[in-house]
C-alpha cells in the first residue's frame, strides 16, 4: 500500500479541515509499529466512508510543528472534525470495527 506523506502548513490544515463536512484525520509515524497495522483500516475506512467524509493521514516526523500545535501525545491519534470543530479523539491501534464505530457514532 502506498503511504502519501504530505508536510502542510498550520493555515492549509485549518483550511484542510473545514474542506469538507467530516473530515477525518490521522497522525503517524513511518517508524510506529501501531501506526502500520492502522493504514490498512484506515485505507478501508476511506474507501467504505468516501461519500461521508474525508481522509487525512499525516507522519508527525514531516509536520511536527502541526503535531505540537494538535497535541498529539501518542500514535497513532484519529481525529475526526465536523465542520471544521474537532468531535472525536482516539489514539492507538484498535480493531476496523471499533474505528468504524466511532466514526460513525460521531457523524450520526
Amino acid at each position: 500500500m502506498k503511504i502519501f506523506i504530505l508536510k502542510i502548513s498550520i493555515m492549509n490544515y485549518t483550511e484542510e479541515i473545514n474542506s469538507a463536512q467530516y473530515v477525518l484525520v490521522e497522525f503517524f509515524a513511518t517508524w510506529c509499529p501501531h501506526c502500520q497495522k492502522m493504514m490498512p483500516i484506515v485505507a478501508d475506512i476511506k474507501t467504505l466512508l468516501a461519500d461521508q467524509l474525508k481522509v487525512l493521514q499525516f507522519d508527525i516526523d514531516k509536520n511536527e510543528e502541526l503535531a505540537n500545535k494538535e497535541n498529539i501525545q501518542s500514535l497513532p491519534t484519529f481525529l475526526l472534525y465536523a465542520d471544521g470543530k474537532e468531535v472525536m479523539r482516539e489514539t492507538g491501534e484498535m480493531p476496523a470495527e471499533v474505528l468504524l464505530q466511532k466514526i460513525q457514532a460521531a457523524i450520526q
